[in-house]
């Protein structure tokens, strides 16, 4: 005779009484079998091709970080991961595509410091929320801007530029990647906290402003170590200091900004996110082998030459670092009064 549950199948089954109770159970049983769904999608996870977006144009330093974070997940799940770039409008068509995406753990982002942090601060409107509309699932890299100065600059280190500040105030100028950028608000906090007085000169990225500086246009700039540092080595370019609150390896005789003004740090900072609600196993197994990664010697030295700082992280501390970062650059921002609407 079949029995259910210990129960003749030709005995009625009672019905039970809908208690606070049993819906309580009920609900509990639900919960319980979608806890079971999401861990059986992680175990199995991926079952085909990941894609990462990023939201600079191709070519540049985002996109060998995702290629190389690309390479080391392939490797370890066989699957192809794919680099998708989605430039424009500082970020915001990127990580909208992102924060819409279903929650599965096959659409990722390689979010920035810009587009996490900056451009929330700085935009009246924007259609996302870094900490509301994403996943954070690792850090990938913290990367100090060298401080970089014309040749016909007479200084060799951040004191005697600011001595020669000092002495002709409103004479000097500095060049930014545009208002807003991490290098506009890099001489501008330089500016705050050496109490001297230097105009911004704008320009429409990386490329034009290092040409401007080269050129002589403009007499100081904060750009990436990879753009700068070649610039450097031609003799092109005057190093003055670094912008993380450590030396770089790459420099190591050149002092830091923070050492002449402590707790000045001028980096840019990556790191992957995914949709809100991805499940917390898939985030944790995306984790370890980011984190597995990166500590690869051969990641080691690539994103090392390239001026980067390999900085895995939990997910947890990946998102207390976007709140900090957007705590303390809203308060500075409010202070300098910057404002944009581009």
């Amino acid at each position: 005779m079949m029995r259910v549950y210990g129960i003749s199948a030709n005995q009625p089954l009672a019905r039970p009484r809908r208690t606070p109770l049993a819906t309580t159970a009920r609900g509990g049983g639900a919960v319980a079998l979608f806890a079971l769904a999401s861990m059986c999608a992680a175990q199995s996870y991926p079952t085909k091709p990941i894609r990462i977006v990023h939201t600079v144009t191709a070519g540049g330093p985002a996109e060998l970080i995702v290629r190389m974070v690309g390479q080391k997940l392939t490797e370890a799940w066989g699957q192809q991961v794919v680099v998708d770039s989605r430039p424009g409008a500082a970020g915001i068509i990127g990580m909208e595509i992102v924060a819409r995406a279903a929650p599965d753990g096959y659409t990722l982002l390689l979010g920035s410091s810009m587009n996490m942090v900056l451009a929330p601060l700085l935009r009246r409107t924007i259609p996302y929320d870094p900490i509301r509309d994403f996943a954070s699932v690792s850090m990938v890299v913290v990367s100090p801007f060298a401080l970089v100065a014309h040749p016909s600059v007479a200084a060799r280190s951040v004191n005697e530029f600011v001595a020669l500040a000092k002495a002709k105030p409103g004479f000097f100028n500095f060049g930014s990647l545009g208002v807003g950028s991490t290098a506009h608000l890099g001489g501008e906090v330089l500016k705050m906290r050496a109490g001297i007085d230097i105009q911004q000169v704008a320009y429409k990225g990386a490329v034009p402003a290092v040409s401007a500086l080269v050129a002589g246009e403009v007499h100081i700039l904060f750009n990436s170590m990879g753009s700068a540092l070649p610039q450097v080595k031609a003799g092109r370019l005057t190093l003055l200091a670094t912008g993380g609150m450590k030396r770089s390896p790459l420099t190591p005789d050149t002092p830091t900004v923070s050492e002449t003004f402590p707790g000045v740090e001028v980096v840019s900072s990556y790191g992957i996110v995914a949709p809100a609600k991805t499940p917390r196993a898939i985030v944790l197994k995306l984790n370890a082998e980011i984190t597995r990664g990166l500590a690869s010697q051969d990641m080691i030295e690539r994103l090392v030459a390239q001026g980067h700082d390999p900085h895995p992280s939990t997910p947890e501390d990946m998102r207390g670092y976007t709140q900090d970062q957007l705590a303390k650059w809203g308060k500075i921002i409010k202070t300098i009064g910057i404002k944009t609407d581009e």
